[in-house]
């Protein structure tokens, strides 16, 4: 069955001031969401210092309780994502952050490696609708040449959430004890829930939106969408599935690596704990916060200037690719320079990202964008799983500098090796007509 997304009242109430821009205000919802959530995400590792002296866990299971949460993060991608299709992005991304909101305070509870490693796995499957939401949401509130733009920008939330968080963690754990620091994120959750409700609907149902913003958002997108949603067993036959998939599977555990994994790192290899590394991790994710935003715009200016969006998307991706590879280099420098190396890499991944999350849109119809999102979160989740039980396992079994030598090396050949497999998958990146 057909329908088309005019169905909603043609009556529109005057906009003011956001007049031409109620897209961008979309788009900030969908950023700030990112940062709370990575925020989150890393509150554990910028405890970690701590939680050894009341724990004294290995790091073997400080990687346990980490890879629980990708574990089921990366199943949560899979449902949601068809989830987010069935229900809309309104719903789904109302669901994740009120999920999210909850398992975050339950880490208040917990006391014991066994309580976190619930909490974390709870967490997980909450946050794992943000991405697939996210991206739908683009999909639907920018056309084609912005969406690289408006991703780029709601995705360094990613990095502008690790900016924030050892600013102001360590702080509040220090004065206030570590569980204000979750009572604190789950209430902020819930603050944006509220703004969420108030503010999102699709662009054909939102009467704040002008009629030539609407025009606009539609000028480059197919105004029918098939009701009936597209089954994975369906996606899976598809070459460009595979390509999204595997790129994802490569290079999503690098991003976790860095988030997870860092505060140790300067502890363990140059012996500084969190109240003197937290200026380096916040230097780290300001170079990246910044660098990110010109990879997510650069493209884009490509497919405005002419170019194809392959030729655009292909030259940013394997640029980004090469910027990744220094940060082998990391461990044989002084902390700045470590600094710069890792904070490149980690703006190249964010810019990786960024486009690579475009290529859906550009490959498949809307009505299928959430379940092949989270088809290939799912399987980045997965191989994030691996990438959290082996550093914790090769740490606790080698010299520490050793063993994060190995881990950089890995995280610097993993993306021009996606990179091609990618390109090999999917050579060009053209719509698809599903079956």
């Amino acid at each position: 069955m057909i329908s088309t997304e005019r169905d909603a009242p043609t009556d529109r109430r005057a906009p003011g001031l956001f007049a031409g821009r109620y897209r961008w205000i979309i788009c900030g919802l969908l950023f700030l969401a990112t940062t709370i959530l990575y925020i989150d995400r890393q509150i554990l590792a910028l405890l970690k210092g701590m939680l050894d002296q009341e724990l004294h866990w290995t790091d073997t299971q400080f990687g346990l309780v980490m890879a629980s949460f990708q574990a089921t993060y990366g199943l949560g991608l899979l449902g949601f994502g068809w989830f987010v299709d069935r229900v809309g992005v309104k719903i789904g991304y109302g669901v994740t952050m009120g999920g999210s909101s909850a398992w975050a305070m339950f880490h208040a509870l917990a006391g014991s490696v066994g309580g976190f490693t619930i909490a974390r796995a709870g967490l997980g499957l909450s946050e794992s609708g943000n991405f697939p939401s996210a991206i739908k949401a683009v999909a639907q509130w920018f056309p084609q040449k912005e969406r690289a733009l408006a991703t780029a920008i709601f995705n360094a939330g990613a990095c502008v959430g690790p900016v924030i968080a050892p600013a102001i963690i360590p702080f509040i754990a220090e004065r206030w004890g570590w569980r204000a620091d979750f009572l604190l994120l789950g209430a902020l959750g819930f603050a944006w829930q509220g703004a969420w409700w108030l503010f999102y609907d699709r662009p054909e149902s939102q009467k704040r939106l002008s009629t030539p913003e609407l025009a606009y958002i539609e000028s480059e997108a197919a105004v029918l969408v098939g009701v009936e949603k597209t089954p994975w067993r369906v996606l899976l036959k598809y070459r460009q599935t595979w390509a999204f998939v595997v790129a994802k599977l490569l290079t999503d555990p690098v991003w976790w690596f860095f988030l997870y994994w860092l505060p140790d790192y300067f502890k363990k290899t140059r012996g500084m704990d969190i109240q003197k590394s937290w200026s380096y991790l916040v230097a780290i994710y300001g170079l990246v916060t910044v660098l990110s935003l010109f990879g997510g715009w650069v493209t884009g200016h490509l497919v405005r200037k002419g170019w194809t969006v392959t030729r655009s998307r292909k030259t940013g991706l394997f640029f980004f690719a090469l910027c990744v590879t220094p940060v082998y280099f990391a461990t044989r420098t002084g902390n700045w320079g470590a600094v710069a190396l890792i904070g490149l890499a980690g703006a190249a991944h964010q810019s990786w990202s960024a486009n690579l999350f475009t290529t859906v849109s550009d490959m498949f119809p809307k009505r299928a964008v959430g379940s092949v999102v989270g088809l290939g979160g799912m399987a980045g989740a997965f191989g994030g799983v691996v990438f959290q039980i082996f550093p914790g396992w090769l740490l606790d079994h080698v010299p520490k500098a050793t063993g994060y030598a190995i881990l950089f090396g890995i995280c610097g050949g993993a993306y021009l090796t996606a990179f091609v497999a990618n390109h090999l998958l999917a050579p060009r990146f053209d719509p698809i007509v599903l079956e």
